[in-house]
C-alpha cells in the first residue's frame, strides 16, 4: 500500500522497505551500470559486425541483445527512483529557501527566453524524471531492433567466433539467472518491485539463450538459426513498446511528491515469462487492487475457467476430424494414401477421408500443359533495347551470329563423301508434355518419377546424341527438318513409355537449327554463293517464261480480233438478208400501204432532230388561229443577239 506522507502518521521506520531503502538503491545502481555496460559493448560489437559482415546474423543478434539489456536497464533505473524517493523520505532534508537576487531582464528578448525557461521547466517537472528516462531507453530499445529487421539474410558459416559467442552467453544467462533468482526469492514487503524486476531479468535470459541457440547451430545449409536470430528480437522489441507505451499513458496521472510512487516499469509482456502463463492474473490484481472488483467471485468467469478444457478438447478433435476433409482444384487430382498406400485417384472436388496422418492427399497435375527445353541457358543481364527508328541491331543481319538462350550442341555426320568427319550444330528443341490424363498415368508420374522435367531432358538428349549422329548439315537444314520434330518425338515417348513415368509427349517443337556461332560467317559464304546460283538460274527461266508467255498472248490477241471481226461481219450479212425478205413479204402482203409506211417512217427517222415550223390554219380551229412572235427570231442581217430579251406574249 502506498504511503501518503501528508496523510499517513505512521513512522517510515517501522515499514522494512524503507528500512532496505538506501541498500536497494546501491544495488540497483550496480546492477543498472552493469546491464549498460553490456548493452554498450554490445551495440559496439554490433557496428563492428555490420562493417566486416553485414551479411551475417552478427549484427541483428549483437543488437537484439543490446536491446534486452537496454529494457533491463530501464527496469532497474525505474526501480531506483523509487528507492531515492523512499530514502529521501526516511532522511528528508531541510528544504533551503534560496533568494533570487538576479536582476529582473529589461529587454523584451530577455523577458522571452526567462519565460521560455520557467514554463519548460514546470514542464520537465510535471512530466517528472522517471517517465523521461523510461521513455527514452524503450524508445532506443525499439529503434535497436528495428534497424536490425531483415528476414532476407543468407546463411553462413560463424566459425570459431560462434561457438565463443555461444559460450559468453550461456555465461551471462546463467549470471543473470542467479540474479533472477535472488530477486524472486526477495520478500514483497521488504522489496515490492522485486518480483517485476525478476520478471523483467527473464528477458535478456531468454535472448541470450536463444542467441546460444543459433550460434551453435548456424551454418551454410541451415537458414532456421538466421532466422529466429533475428525473430529474437521480437521479445525486447514488445518488452520495449509496452514500457513506452507505460511511459506515455503515465503523463495523465497527476503526481504528487508526498505520495509513495510505483513502478513504473512493469510489464505485462514479461508477466507471461513464467510457467504455466497467467495472462489474466495480473489483470485479476490490477482490478482487485484499483477497483476493488474480484473476478474469483463472477460466476460465469468460474464456469468459462472449468469448461475451458472440455471446449478445447472438442474443438481439437472437431479441426482434426475436418483434417479428412480434401479439396480438390480444377486442374489437379489427389493421390489417397490411406495408411502409407496409395488406395484411389480423386478428381476434382470435395473428397472425405481418414483424418491425417492416417490418411493424405498427393496433388497431381490434371492435364495441365508444360513446355521444356532440352538445356536451360545461364540467365543474361538485361541488355539495352535498340530504338524503334533507328537502323537494325547488326546482328539483326546474321541471326547465327549469337547462340539461343536454349542452344545446345551435337555432333552430326559430315557432309564430305571422301572420308570420315563429323560437324557440331546448334539446336533448340522443345518438347510439350503433360501428366497422362489415366489414374494408371497419375501413379506412376507420382512413384515412379522423382523429378519429371529431368526425367525428360536426360531422355531426350540421349535420344537426340544418337538419332543426329547419322544426319548431316545440309539434310538438317533441308529436307530432314520436315519430319525432324516427329521423330524425335516418338522416340522420347517410346522411352518414356517403357520406364512407366506416366508422361504423355503432346508436341515436339524444333525452334532452331544452325552451325555454332564461331562457324558461321563460313557458312554463310558457302550459302551466299548457293542462293546466288540459284537466283540466276531462276531470274533467267523467269526471262524466257516471261516472253513464251507475251508471244502467246498476242497471238491469243490476234486471233480472237479475227474471229470477232468475221463474226460481225457475218451477223450483219444475215441481219441484212432477214430486213430484205421481211420488206419483201410485207410488200407482197400490204403493197402500197407499205411503201406509204416506210416512207413515214423515213421521214419521222430524218425530222427526228430538225426544228419545224408547222403554219396551217386547218389546225386550232376558227377560235385559236395559228400565232408566230417574230421578236423571239433573230433577223438574218444581225448576227448579234438580240440586246434586250422580250417575253413571249400574245400577238395577232
Amino acid at each position: 500500500m502506498q504511503v501518503d506522507l501528508d496523510v499517513d502518521e505512521t513512522p517510515l521506520a517501522g515499514l522494512p522497505r524503507f528500512q532496505q531503502a538506501f541498500i536497494q538503491g546501491r544495488r540497483l545502481r550496480q546492477f543498472a551500470i552493469g546491464a549498460g555496460v553490456l548493452a554498450t559493448v554490445g551495440a559496439l560489437l554490433a557496428f563492428f559486425a555490420g562493417l566486416f559482415a553485414s551479411k551475417t546474423l552478427w549484427p541483428a543478434l549483437l543488437l537484439n541483445l543490446s536491446a534486452a539489456f537496454v529494457v533491463l536497464m530501464a527496469g532497474l533505473q525505474s526501480a531506483w527512483w523509487v528507492a531515492q524517493w523512499r530514502a529521501r523520505a526516511m532522511n528528508p532534508v531541510a528544504p533551503v529557501v534560496v533568494v533570487d537576487e538576479s536582476a529582473e531582464p529589461l529587454g523584451w528578448y530577455e523577458r522571452l527566453l526567462d519565460r521560455i525557461s520557467r514554463q519548460s521547466h514546470n514542464l520537465l517537472g510535471q512530466m517528472g524524471a522517471p517517465m523521461l528516462w523510461l521513455g527514452g531507453w524503450a524508445l532506443l530499445a525499439v529503434l535497436g531492433v528495428e534497424q536490425t529487421w531483415d528476414l532476407s539474410l543468407p546463411p553462413a558459416a560463424l566459425g570459431l567466433a560462434a561457438t565463443i559467442g555461444a559460450a559468453c552467453s550461456l555465461l551471462l544467462a546463467f549470471g543473470l539467472l542467479v540474479m533472477e533468482r535472488h530477486l524472486a526469492q526477495e520478500n514483497t514487503a521488504q522489496w515490492p518491485e522485486a518480483a517485476a524486476l525478476a520478471q523483467l531479468t527473464r528477458v535478456p535470459i531468454i535472448s541470450l539463450l536463444l542467441a546460444a541457440f543459433c550460434l551453435l547451430f548456424a551454418d551454410e545449409s541451415s537458414i532456421w538459426p538466421v532466422r529466429l536470430a533475428v525473430l529474437s528480437g521480437l521479445l525486447p522489441g514488445l518488452v520495449a513498446a509496452e514500457l513506452l507505451l507505460r511511459a506515455v499513458l503515465s503523463l495523465f496521472s497527476p503526481r504528487r511528491e508526498r505520495l509513495e510512487p510505483e513502478l513504473l516499469a512493469r510489464s505485462f509482456v514479461a508477466d507471461m515469462l513464467r510457467w504455466p502463463p497467467q495472462p489474466l492474473l495480473a489483470l485479476q490484481h490490477e482490478l482487485h487492487n484499483r477497483f476493488g472488483i474480484d473476478l474469483r467471485q463472477i460466476w460465469a468467469f468460474t464456469y468459462m475457467r472449468r469448461a475451458l478444457v472440455p471446449v478445447l478438447a472438442v474443438i481439437s478433435l472437431v479441426g482434426w476430424s475436418l483434417t479428412g476433409i480434401h479439396e480438390i482444384a480444377l486442374q489437379g487430382r489427389g493421390i489417397y494414401e490411406r495408411f502409407g498406400k496409395p488406395v484411389e485417384v480423386f478428381g476434382p472436388g470435395l473428397h472425405l477421408g481418414l483424418p491425417w496422418p492416417l490418411g493424405r492427399v498427393l496433388s497431381v497435375e490434371n492435364g495441365v500443359v508444360h513446355e521444356l527445353a532440352t538445356s536451360v541457358g545461364e540467365t543474361t543481364p538485361p541488355t539495352q533495347a535498340d530504338p524503334a527508328e533507328g537502323p537494325a541491331p547488326a546482328i539483326a543481319n546474321r541471326l547465327w551470329d549469337a547462340s539461343h538462350v536454349n542452344d545446345k550442341s551435337q555432333v552430326i555426320a559430315s557432309s564430305r563423301a571422301d572420308r570420315q568427319s563429323f560437324q557440331i550444330v546448334n539446336m533448340d528443341v522443345r518438347f510439350v508434355y503433360r501428366i497422362g490424363l489415366s489414374d494408371e498415368a497419375a501413379l506412376a508420374a507420382t512413384y515412379n518419377s522423382a523429378d519429371v522435367p529431368m526425367l525428360i531432358r536426360s531422355t531426350a538428349s540421349r535420344i537426340l546424341v544418337h538419332d543426329f549422329a547419322s544426319r548431316t548439315l545440309d539434310g538438317l537444314l533441308g529436307e530432314d527438318r520436315v519430319g525432324l520434330a516427329e521423330e524425335i518425338g516418338r522416340a522420347v515417348q517410346a522411352d518414356l513409355k517403357k520406364l512407366d513415368s506416366g508422361v504423355e509427349i503432346l508436341a515436339t517443337v524444333v525452334e532452331a537449327i544452325h552451325p555454332p556461332a564461331g562457324a558461321a560467317n563460313a557458312y554463310h559464304g558457302v550459302q551466299a554463293a548457293q542462293i546466288g546460283a540459284q537466283a540466276l538460274i531462276a531470274r533467267e527461266r523467269g526471262a524466257a517464261a516471261e516472253a513464251t508467255n507475251q508471244a502467246q498472248l498476242q497471238a491469243s490477241i490476234a486471233g480472237d480480233q479475227a474471229t470477232a471481226s468475221a463474226r460481225e461481219i457475218n451477223a450483219g450479212a444475215q441481219a441484212a438478208d432477214l430486213k430484205f425478205n421481211a420488206e419483201q413479204k410485207a410488200y407482197a402482203s400490204a403493197g402500197q400501204a407499205f411503201v406509204l409506211e416506210q416512207y413515214f417512217s423515213q421521214l419521222s427517222q430524218g425530222l427526228a432532230n430538225a426544228r419545224l415550223l408547222v403554219l396551217d390554219h386547218r389546225l386550232g380551229g376558227s377560235s385559236n388561229a395559228p400565232t408566230i412572235d417574230l421578236r423571239t427570231f433573230t433577223p438574218p442581217v444581225d448576227p448579234a443577239p438580240s440586246r434586250k430579251t422580250v417575253h413571249p406574249g400574245a400577238a395577232n
